[in-house]
């Protein structure tokens, strides 16, 4: 009897009761970009340049498509406004011939005048962009202008689409840095290059 209770036991508990006695928590999804942060649950791969990067929760508060609306807005402008701010440095317009390189004089040089056209103009194509985004189910920055037709292939449209949103994000960084660099130097940016004036 008192070896007996040292024996192996006859039956022996099956593997799948095994299993599910030691289960245990599932792992949580892990963001793409911040491999120590959680996955935002409100954003995924069939987004144009979706790179699970939320560190700040806005998709958790604010309207996932209004989000993607903005962010290509901002995109947009900053690439023209990339543009705009080493053009002048080129060549102008007769009109615009005396006005700074500087793109912060360059401000004041345009007038009361121009930037009232400017702010009702974006007043107007935002009107048309609150109806889009909240009454209909258009892709967010669709606007119906495609001239060359780079979307009649969805793969293609697909490629753009992505292609537009990270250049937005490339020109949103480079732009600031122009202006952060415009406000230190009172440079346009090739100015403060070809002078290399880098350390104000």
């Amino acid at each position: 009897a008192a070896t007996a209770a040292f024996a192996p036991s006859a039956v022996l508990p099956r593997a799948g009761s095994r299993a599910a006695m030691s289960r245990g928590p599932t792992m949580q999804a892990m963001s793409e970009a911040i491999p120590f942060m959680p996955k935002p649950a409100n954003i995924d791969s069939s987004m144009p340049g979706y790179a699970g990067f939320d560190p700040l929760g806005f998709s958790d508060y604010y309207d996932i498509k209004w989000l993607q609306e903005a962010e290509i807005k901002h995109g947009r402008v900053c690439m023209l406004a990339a543009l705009g701010m080493m053009f002048p440095e080129f060549g102008t317009l007769p009109q615009f011939s005396k006005f700074s390189t500087n793109p912060l004089q360059a401000f004041y040089d345009v007038g009361p005048a121009a930037w009232a056209q400017i702010f009702i103009f974006i007043g107007v194509l935002e009107s048309f962009s609150y109806e889009k985004i909240y009454y209909t189910d258009g892709a967010p920055g669709d606007l119906g202008f495609d001239p060359l037709r780079l979307s009649t292939n969805p793969a293609s449209a697909k490629h753009y689409a992505a292609a537009e949103v990270r250049n937005g994000r490339l020109a949103m960084i480079g732009f600031s840095g122009m202006l952060h660099h415009a406000i230190l130097t009172k440079q346009g940016p090739i100015e403060q290059i070809v002078s290399q004036n880098f350390y104000p």
